[in-house]
């Protein structure tokens, strides 16, 4: 059975001074939880974030990477970078990094190679917008969006990828996709995945909801058979709200 994976991304929210006191309740009060916890705070948290949850059942995540080890890249942070301050995990693909900055399916997928070279998680974003839903174009953009971002993910690297599904118009509105329509996203995601490698694949595989996920929504889209965990944005930011959601089950 797959374990619910609960992530909070905190997006371009937080000094590091703020950081390392949520940290530190985040802490003590997930110690027991009975699922699997990330967080992901900006750059400039990361190193103070990933010391105080050292040792705790908290996984801390990078919210992007670039696909390069070093060089001439003003302003972008490498994979090895990550590492050496503690960090073997990386968000890839949020549909903001695609929405404003432009990146492409095929260089996120750039991303989640190197990130595998260096022996990292990933949590691959993958999501349609509100225009592409309602123009019929569901299936065909998520098809290319996984296919495109594991292309050349060999199936025995599956179990560092975590996919995402994240419907662009539900990010940050307030809107959430009905939990039937979430879950026939994810079972299509699935779908792709046991095409591409196999039905043992594809039936490990942890598919996360991410879409105005909110304490008062959480339990009936975790309820869902192909929804395997949330990734969180505004409400993260919040022991009120983010607590309630780890602590769903």
């Amino acid at each position: 059975m797959r374990k619910l994976y609960i992530a909070g991304n905190w997006k371009m929210n937080m000094v590091p001074s703020q950081a390392v006191e949520f940290a530190k309740s985040l802490k003590e009060q997930v110690k027991d939880a009975k699922v699997r916890v990330m967080v992901a705070p900006t750059f400039v948290c990361l190193p103070d974030v990933a010391r105080v949850l050292k040792g705790s059942n908290i996984t801390v995540a990078a919210q992007n990477m670039n696909d390069h080890e070093s060089g001439a890249y003003t302003g972008e942070i490498s994979p090895d970078m990550l590492k050496d301050i503690g960090v073997n995990a990386v968000i890839l693909g949020h549909s903001e990094r695609r929405l404003y900055y432009g990146e492409t399916n095929s260089f996120i997928n750039s991303k989640v190679l190197l990130a595998l070279k260096k022996g990292m998680e990933v949590v691959l974003c993958v999501g349609e917008t509100l225009e592409e839903r309602e123009g019929g174009k569901l299936e065909a953009v998520l098809k290319e969006q996984v296919n495109v971002g594991l292309e050349g993910v060999d199936a025995s690297q599956m179990d560092k990828i975590t996919i995402a599904y994240e419907p662009v118009w539900a990010i940050g509105t307030g809107r959430t996709a009905s939990p039937d329509d979430a879950d026939s996203a994810h079972a299509y995601i699935r779908s792709l995945l046991a095409k591409k490698y196999s039905a043992d694949v594809a039936e490990k595989a942890i598919i996360q909801y991410g879409g105005s996920v909110k304490p008062d929504n959480v339990k009936e889209l975790m309820a869902k058979e192909n929804i395997d965990g949330a990734l969180v944005g505004g409400a993260s930011l919040t022991l009120d709200k983010f607590l309630p959601i780890v602590h769903c089950i």
